[in-house]
């Protein structure tokens, strides 16, 4: 059943990467790069239910927070990028 989970996020992973690297705009980009990380995130703790080693979880927290303040992060940067053109522009 693991596997079967494990080879679906793997899949999933890679549909992410493609959308990531042939996103038409730069929003889907960083919503498949956001979807990367999270996928991520299920298959550190899928592999820690796998071992046995409950302390995955918490790598997977923290990842999961990691990735939430990045995309965060650059979000803010691209959208202080657009109002710094939209004022030098009129």
């Amino acid at each position: 059943m693991f596997l079967a989970v494990s080879v679906a996020i793997i899949v999933v992973l890679v549909l992410a990467l493609v959308r990531a690297f042939l996103g038409p705009t730069l929003f889907d980009r960083i919503l498949a790069v956001n979807m990367f990380g999270t996928k991520i995130v299920l298959l550190v703790a899928v592999l820690g239910v796998v071992s046995d080693q409950p302390s995955f979880v918490d790598i997977a927290l923290v990842y999961a927070l990691i990735n939430f303040i990045a995309i965060i992060a650059v979000l803010r940067f691209f959208e202080y990028d657009r109002r710094t053109r939209e004022r030098k522009g009129s």
